[in-house]
């Protein structure tokens, strides 16, 4: 009769590897759960305030959000081309004031009593004219980011800090801080209105510029250089990438999305002041990285950032619905910001 012989050796060597192989699986769900720890707890706090509060999960708290989440999509989209490029724009949310406070004054009633005095003799002008003037002034302020982040060499931090202070400066003479409202309707209803009477304008504008900028980033010429000069400036520049023109695109069209964003926020808002689009470039910075965007550069995607924005939206919400003080939402969001950038570089360091 004959036996079969088992190699001890062998035996221990499946053994050993199968424990580096389940270890390794419960190290990467480990790092899965807390590099999403995030994303995990706020769904978490979605369902119970879901579960406990009325209307939450209703229509009108849908469409409140979708409104809420578009004008600040837009901003955190133009903030993550800065970051792919391992740069960031702090100018985002004063930008988006500046816009809000030009269209304001420019498509104010006629019949209004507090019109604005500069443009009170002005012929009533298209709505759609406006958005053009907007876009025009916001992105000479990011043709100038882009020059000072790649010809001077100037840290994009620094940089678009000045910036920020430049632009806020800016509207503080030309508005002289006072609040502006009395908006015509044919503004008010770009934001406010609905297609169909279910799905609102602003929504469907957050998608198509979301669709738009998927497509920029993916499949063309301008996204490939974007991710590469993240990856490695250096390297792009060697294999013919023009680095400090694409990213004078990327500040510019930065600009553009911003000024979009203010014009569409004053017509949701039906008004608008000096301290319009404060702190919203902190709010995109931080959703983007819930949403993926690297802080160190190369990686980031459109749908990744739809999710942070809602993330970070849905946050708020639950927070208002649970009755919380707005002083605390403050605090609470602040932990968020810095928990997510601790947890993108966490990733990065991970990866070296």
């Amino acid at each position: 009769m004959n036996s079969k012989k088992v190699n001890v050796a062998d035996t221990k060597g499946a053994n050993a590897n199968e424990v580096v192989t389940v270890g390794k699986t419960r190290m990467n769900v480990v790092d899965l759960l807390i590099n999403n720890g995030i994303v995990i707890l706020i769904l978490i706090m979605v369902l119970w305030v879901g579960i406990t509060k009325d209307n939450f999960f209703s229509m009108s708290n849908f469409n409140n959000i979708s409104i809420n989440v578009a004008c600040r999509f837009i901003i955190a989209v133009g903030v993550s081309g800065c970051l792919i490029t391992k740069g960031t724009d702090l100018s985002a949310g004063r930008a988006v004031g500046l816009s809000a406070c030009i269209a304001g004054t420019l498509l104010q009633r006629a019949d209004y009593s507090g019109r604005f005095e500069l443009t009170q003799n002005f012929p009533e002008l298209n709505v759609w004219l406006i958005l053009l003037v907007c876009i025009a002034i916001c992105c000479v302020f990011g043709l100038i980011n882009g020059v000072v982040v790649s010809y001077l060499s100037v840290p994009a931090f620094i940089g678009t800090l000045g910036m920020q202070m430049i632009i806020y400066g800016i509207n503080l003479v030309y508005t002289k801080s006072v609040p502006l409202g009395g908006y015509r309707t044919d503004y008010t209803v770009i934001a406010n209105g609905k297609l169909f009477g279910l799905l609102p304008y602003l929504f469907i504008i957050a998608i198509v510029i979301g669709v738009f900028m998927w497509f920029i980033y993916n499949y063309t010429r301008h996204g490939k250089y974007m991710y590469a000069i993240g990856g490695n400036e250096a390297a792009a520049e060697v294999a013919g990438v023009n680095v400090k023109r694409t990213k004078i695109i990327i500040y510019v069209s930065a600009a553009a999305l911003y000024a979009i964003a203010g014009f569409l926020l004053g017509a949701k808002s039906g008004g608008a002041g000096v301290n319009t689009g404060s702190g919203y470039e902190l709010e995109a910075i931080a959703a983007c990285t819930i949403g993926g965007v690297s802080v160190n550069g190369g990686i980031g995607r459109v749908s990744g950032i739809v999710i942070g924005v809602l993330v970070f939206e849905l946050l708020k919400t639950c927070l208002q619905f649970l009755g919380i003080d707005p002083n605390y939402q403050y605090i609470a969001q602040g932990i968020v910001i810095v928990v997510a950038i601790a947890l993108d570089i966490r990733k990065y360091i991970a990866k070296k």
